[in-house]
């Protein structure tokens, strides 16, 4: 059933686009103080029906201005660069994915603000337990040739430890030791 509706997805695509995208672990109280213009707010939860490459994820996202928006994500192979897939779910077929998912869907505190160059910075915090921001470019030249601002530690872009799938697949363990 999930392969099926997965080809279904791919054929019926709404969005295709190469994501290029640096990652960075970031302290969520240092970025928050900054002052940055926010562009936009929400609360997100994300759960995968494949941490594997094609990663499947699902995610709803409860925006601050009354919005809520469900989407079926397929991502490539890759890390700076790699392709997306998304497809708008309506809230049935989303909840039908989410009782598939093995553990409770990760949840994430989402910002997203302006920085001065004009580029887009995406803030999660993840289960209240790490922050991360990632900012996304036009192309991998681009990408390169950003220079960090001192309130991004740590470019962990090619880290895959940092991967939300990585991140999902080490919950997943946990939560099976608890059970």
């Amino acid at each position: 059933m999930l392969a099926a509706f997965v080809i279904f997805t791919v054929m019926e695509r709404k969005e295709n686009k190469m994501e290029i995208e640096r990652k960075f672990l970031i302290d969520w109280n240092e970025v928050t103080a900054l002052g940055l213009p926010e562009v936009k707010s929400a609360q997100s939860w994300q759960g995968y029906l494949s941490a594997a490459t094609p990663v499947v994820r699902i995610r709803r996202r409860d925006f601050a201005d009354g919005h809520t928006d469900y989407i079926l994500c397929i991502k490539g192979k890759g890390k700076l660069a790699r392709e997306e897939i998304e497809k708008e779910l309506t809230p049935q077929e989303f909840e039908a994915l989410e009782g598939m998912l093995p553990i409770p869907m990760i949840h994430k505190d989402y910002h997203v603000y302006r920085l001065p160059d004009g580029h887009l910075l995406e803030c999660s915090l993840v289960d209240g337990k790490f922050a991360y921001a990632e900012v996304e470019f036009e192309s991998i030249e681009e990408a390169k040739a950003f220079q960090m601002p001192p309130f991004l530690h740590k470019d962990v872009t090619e880290d895959p430890y940092y991967s939300m799938s990585g991140y999902w697949k080490r919950k997943q363990i946990t939560v099976s030791f608890e059970l």
